[in-house]
């Protein structure tokens, strides 16, 4: 929004007003927020004199749009078209940990199947309002948020009609974007957004992708999994250039690592041979409390928080974390 300003010479150098609000208390003085940005996108130097001005009690505070940025939450999707791969679990589990890390976490359940809502104790028979609804109805995305167990782990659920909102989607204006729409307000509210993706490359993920700024790829210790890395890299390579150009690759994470089989050893090297820095140092191994634990309608952390699947996924969130704090 171009600012309504009478000095002629801050509207030649393009300076633009974004957002004026109030902001929570400091010492009890009442804190202003004025983004204003130039033409690529800077604080603008005309301002750059009052970054602090006081006046009756009052502060104005100028930010630029990095600083904005790195104060709203991240959107990582947790993407690969083989099924079993673990995506799921990973999903569920991420969350809850980054949660017990006093992480504010939503996640949005973008899988038919909707394994990653009944995962997190969420009764599909009474959701009246879900990812769906969403996408299709433009319901207000907060009418689909459902809270768990866990303090600070929010879910939007999804439903089997979502099998059907790829074909419903074919005639919506910027179909890919849809997601995307429905999340960017919702990323001032958490510091993580998970997305589990189903395990296919239709619609629905590349909604995911181009909603995500980042793109979490679980590979399973097995051959046929290395298989399908490709071809999601070049899925994730058109939709960086043709729809969000700011996608990228989180890590690649090894997942039903069994130390004692060679096979598993030999796929950890090949991945991280390719994949170097990319790869998570944190590797989730084979355990049975991962597999009875959405039995139970729980994360692992609350099922078993001394399981070897517990462990790991909370080295995961620190990991996660770590990364994200540089």
């Amino acid at each position: 929004m171009q600012a309504g300003l009478k000095n002629e010479s801050l509207l030649d150098r393009n300076v633009y007003i974004c957002k004026l609000e109030n902001q929570k208390s400091l010492n009890s003085c009442k804190v202003h927020c004025l983004i204003v940005i130039n033409k690529r996108g800077n604080l603008s130097t005309d301002f750059a004199m009052f970054s602090i001005f006081s006046r009756c009690s009052k502060f104005l505070l100028l930010i630029s749009p990095q600083q904005i940025k790195c104060s709203m939450g991240k959107i990582i999707a947790l993407a690969n078209q083989k099924g079993g791969v673990g995506k799921t679990t990973t999903t569920i589990n991420l969350a809850a940990s980054l949660a017990t890390l006093e992480k504010k976490v939503l996640v949005v359940d973008a899988d038919p199947q909707a394994n990653a809502s009944s995962g997190l104790g969420v009764d599909l028979k009474e959701v009246e309002c879900s990812i769906y609804e969403c996408i299709i109805n433009n319901e207000d995305a907060r009418e689909a948020i459902y809270t768990t167990d866990i303090e600070g782990l929010d879910v939007m659920p999804s439903h089997i009609d979502l099998v059907g909102a790829e074909i419903e989607m074919l005639n919506l204006p910027n179909r890919e974007k849809v997601l995307k729409k429905i999340l960017e307000p919702m990323k001032a509210e958490y510091d993580f957004i998970l997305i589990d993706c189903s395990p296919s490359l239709g619609l629905i993920t590349v909604n995911a992708l181009t909603a995500a700024d980042a793109v979490l790829i679980p590979v399973q210790c097995e051959y046929f999994a290395l298989e399908g890395i490709s071809k999601l890299l070049n899925t994730i390579k058109i939709i960086k250039s043709k729809l969000n150009p700011e996608l990228e690759i989180e890590g690649f994470l090894l997942t039903m690592f069994d130390s004692r089989l060679r096979l598993a050893n030999q796929i950890y090297d090949e991945v991280k041979k390719h994949f170097q820095e990319l790869v998570f140092k944190t590797v989730v191994q084979r355990n049975v409390k991962l597999s009875e634990a959405p039995s139970h309608g729980l994360p692992v952390i609350l099922y078993d928080a001394d399981s070897t699947g517990s462990k790991n996924h909370l080295a995961l969130a620190q990991e996660i974390i770590k990364r994200n704090s540089k």
